[in-house]
């Protein structure tokens, strides 16, 4: 199905008498196409879009984290490399079971609570594996943390879509792809604060790094779950699918600054809602949207098993493979970050409500292909100007990942799918996606102590098989009113 042909509404907000000028809702097409049309100035929506991505920050800040100490993890549990693979991969095993389990939950149950309690996870993994006396527990708290991590992803995403206008500047696929930036923006700071423990603690107390940084997590843990209690309102969209037109027209106004008044639909227009059923994974392998579950999960994998192999590498790549020091190991990491990574999702944000996720998910998978076998052709570099080089290749790819693959792969899982079927949708796909990170962050450091620089070429398949994917299936989701899909539905 083309996404430059939009949807037939079949409901349009009803005109106001001349004695009552508010906005009239009679349905829940009523309630999105008020939402499609964006926030009132001085609302709470563009707030509860950044609340939303607090989940997304501590997911990031703790694989940044966990990236400059696991060696010196390995080295205090005298771990192999399968071993330290289990302690990397051990969050994304508990996301895997999150997402299914998130992502039903948030179609079940709503936005509101599932977002409220999630938070939890967080807090006391993060303490937890500060605390850990082995791997063991170690292995276990990020496992619990993974947990939270998968649980919060289908409801974040739902937020920023159901939060956020149709089309123009700050559009639905720009407020999602606003989690990439914010990805690498926790990146940066468990840099930064790496970098400053590393300035203050002795050498005698260097063992410690890891245990900080790791329970730091807990600190902004706190912060999000007061933030959340005081500005977080039920999705108006899925309230209003349920049924509860009176609690989507309060949320209307209390998010929007919109005091819409409820008016009884139409015999001919009722409909039961879609109910949230563990069935509805199967729906996103019918119709049209197979093919969209196809390309969607198809980025998510090949993006993931990249992004995390090199991310999460990356201390290690520059501190073994072009053998540099602790301290510039450390500065170059945040400056790649920063400077690639972060002002690709940037440039993201900006430009995919006129340029597309599509076109921009092929620019950067294009990027990324071209920077991995450029840095398996330079291999172990031998001068300064291969390790100039190398680096080069790895802004190469940390920039295509950030405006193209990394910003949108939540995009197309999240835009892809109605309200009814978006919890769902979203928890399928990081299922799939997490496996993927569990795979590529237990055989990375395997194969890069077997392999060397010629890993590189093993991840580079990863790119390849998304561009593959987006030619064979050019599906654009940006500006596409898939939550209209739900009312077409209930008409047929």
């Amino acid at each position: 199905m083309s996404a430059s042909i939009a949807p037939e509404r079949i409901h349009a907000p009803a005109s106001s008498s001349a004695a009552d000028s508010r906005p009239v809702i009679r349905s829940a097409a009523d309630v999105s196409d008020l939402v499609n049309r964006g926030a009132a100035v001085g609302s709470d929506a563009r707030v509860v879009i950044a609340i939303a991505l607090g989940g997304v920050f501590l997911d990031a800040y703790d694989l940044g984290a966990l990236a400059f100490g696991v060696k010196d993890i390995a080295r205090e549990f005298s771990l192999s490399p399968t071993g330290t693979g289990f302690v990397a991969s051990a969050i994304t095993f508990g996301a895997i079971i999150g997402a299914l389990i998130g992502g039903y939950l948030t179609d079940k149950i709503g936005r509101y609570r599932v977002f409220m309690a999630d938070m939890f996870f967080f807090v006391i993994a993060a303490i937890a594996c500060a605390l850990a006396p082995n791997v063991w527990v170690l292995g276990g708290s990020r496992f619990v943390m993974g947990l939270g991590v998968g649980i919060d992803l289908p409801v974040a995403m739902a937020f920023l879509a159901e939060f956020s206008r149709l089309k123009g500047r700050g559009n639905k696929a720009a407020s999602i792809a606003m989690w990439c930036p914010t990805w690498y923006a926790a990146i940066s700071v468990s840099y930064l604060l790496v970098l400053g423990l590393y300035a203050v603690l002795p050498e005698s107390h260097s063992g410690w790094l890891w245990r900080l940084i790791l329970g730091f997590g807990a600190v902004p843990a706190i912060v999000i779950i007061a933030i959340r209690s005081r500005y977080i309102s039920e999705s108006p969209v899925w309230a209003a699918n349920q049924g509860d037109l009176a609690g989507a027209a309060a949320i209307l106004k209390r998010s929007y600054g919109l005091d819409a008044r409820v008016e009884a639909a139409p015999a001919t227009e009722a409909r039961a809602p879609r109910k949230a059923s563990w069935s509805n994974y199967g729906a996103l392998l019918r119709g049209v949207y197979l093919r969209r579950t196809v390309l969607a999960t198809i980025i998510a994998i090949a993006s993931s098993f990249a992004y995390n192999a090199v991310a999460f590498g990356l201390p290690v790549i520059i501190s073994s493979f072009l053998k540099q020091s602790m301290l510039t190991t450390i500065l170059a990491s945040l400056a790649l970050n920063l400077c690639f990574a972060f002002v690709g999702g940037l440039i993201a944000v900006r430009t995919v409500p006129k340029i597309g996720a599509w076109k921009l998910t092929v620019g950067g998978y294009a990027f990324q292909l071209a920077a991995l076998v450029g840095l398996a052709i330079v291999g172990r570099p031998a001068n300064g100007a291969e390790v100039v080089m190398a680096i080069a290749f790895l802004a190469m790819f940390l920039l295509g990942q950030g405006f193209g693959p990394g910003s949108h792969s939540m995009t197309f899982a999240s835009l892809s799918y109605p309200t009814s079927l978006r919890g769902v949708g979203v928890g399928f796909n990081q299922t799939l996606m997490r496996s993927s990170s569990t795979v590529s962050l237990f055989l990375f450091p395997v194969l890069s102590a077997a392999l060397g620089t010629k890993v590189f070429w093993i991840i580079a398949a990863a790119p390849l098989a998304g561009l593959i994917a987006l030619l064979a299936i050019r599906w654009e989701p940006s500006g596409y009113d898939v939550d209209a899909e739900d009312f077409e539905a209930s008409r047929r």
